[in-house]
């Protein structure tokens, strides 16, 4: 027997923990293998470049799209109160962000329904041509016009489905040139078709958001109307008056209407971005935004005024029903710039302190008020002899278009 085991027998004490190898200290952190980010694949030059090139027609287009639009609704007798919501609309955008850019609203909109109504022009052009042939085929032969009429029926019913078709895959341009009769067989066998065709067409339209526009411009108008009343109906009751008294009401209303074409731009632009009717009346706000940057205000007030002045040539004859919408387009293309520069100076006016210095900042004010009453000045005398060219006569001087709706009537 081994004697020598015995006697040392087992002794735990010379057993002692071993720290495990994979344990680290509670200071020293496993390193962390960072993955690079996987980048997305670069675009060649030639395709950045189409792709800027596709961008800036699609805005161009869009910004067409939007020009005729607002003409043609301007036009029409209680609709057009959507164009002048639109356009306070636009001002209050940009002074609540100060960024020019942000005023360009509806523009992807706009757009589409211009690509729907030029590819529905475009794709009616057979029809057309055939109903034209079947028109001297009448002159020429009444017994043989027979074929021309089944023609025109089967080329109406065929362009009818193709432009429902087109509209139902998005009314995108491309989809009135191509009918893609493969996807309308797979468009046939989809169980909710009709389903989805209503949520894109409802979609769409609260997209636009016409009743909101509709109420602005309803609310704006009544406001602008209750500014220029008493201004402009002196200078209409003055016209009635045959003694000297005459004279004297009109300079008057004349006056008067320079004090309220000072403020009125930038007051529509205030009850605009409030939402409040009762903000036609906030002077307060609006007269010290216009001592934070005078001459901002000057050069938006300046600028409306300048544009309006040559539109007041078209108001010299009446323009004929068919065509009222196109010199309507001059009225929208002179007033949105307007609009949008009168946003920006109180956006900018927002964002900037006033001068510290009292001596410079009175300065300033009193500079911009110089440079703007002779723009007024001439503003109002203009308008007061528009009366005698206007086919309106003296009515013509509540056609304000540089503030209300932007139509030539």
């Amino acid at each position: 027997m081994n004697t020598q085991g015995q006697d040392e027998g087992f002794q735990p004490e010379k057993f002692k923990a071993v720290p495990p190898l994979l344990v680290l200290p509670p200071e020293v952190k496993p390193p962390v293998i960072e993955r690079s980010p996987v980048l997305p694949a670069r675009r060649s030059l030639p395709a950045r470049i189409g792709r800027g090139i596709y961008s800036a027609i699609g805005w161009c287009f869009g910004m067409l799209s939007l020009i005729g639009g607002l003409a043609v609704i301007s036009v029409i007798p209680i609709v057009n109160l959507l164009s002048l919501g639109y356009l306070l609309h636009v001002s209050a955008t940009i002074s609540r962000t100060g960024r020019l850019r942000d005023g360009f609203i509806g523009l992807r909109h706009a757009g589409q329904l211009g690509g729907i109504v030029l590819g529905i022009w475009l794709v009616l052009w057979p029809a057309r041509f055939i109903a034209m042939l079947r028109d001297s085929a009448v002159i020429v032969d009444p017994q043989r016009v027979g074929g021309w009429s089944v023609g025109l029926w089967i080329i109406t019913v065929l362009t009818s489905l193709h432009i429902i078709w087109a509209l139902l895959r998005g009314g995108k341009l491309r989809h009135f040139f191509w009918p893609a009769p493969i996807r309308f067989v797979r468009w046939l066998g989809t169980p909710d078709k009709f389903i989805t065709a209503r949520d894109a067409v409802w979609e769409t339209a609260a997209g636009l958001r016409l009743p909101e526009l509709f109420w602005l411009g309803t609310r704006g108008f009544a406001g602008t109307v209750l500014w220029l009343l008493i201004p402009v109906g002196l200078m209409i009751l003055a016209s009635k008056i045959a003694h000297n008294a005459g004279i004297l009401v009109s300079i008057l209303g004349g006056l008067l209407l320079m004090g309220v074409l000072l403020i009125i731009p930038f007051q529509q632009v205030w009850f605009a971005r409030e939402n409040r009717f009762r903000a036609f009346i906030d002077i307060g706000p609006v007269c010290r935004l216009a001592g934070r940057a005078p001459f901002k205000f000057w050069f938006a007030l300046s600028l409306t005024l300048v544009m309006a002045v040559p539109l007041f040539l078209l108001k010299i004859e009446l323009t004929p029903a068919e065509i009222t919408w196109l010199p309507a387009l001059f009225f929208v293309v002179f007033g949105l710039p307007a609009r949008l520069m009168t946003g920006w100076a109180i956006g900018r006016a927002e964002q900037r302190e006033a001068s510290p210095n009292f001596l410079l900042r009175w300065f300033c004010r009193v500079a911009a008020l110089g440079l703007a009453l002779p723009f007024v000045f001439c503003y109002v005398v203009i308008l007061f002899f528009t009366q005698y060219i206007s086919w309106n006569g003296t009515l013509s001087l509540l056609e304000q278009h540089a503030f209300l709706v932007p139509s030539p009537f």
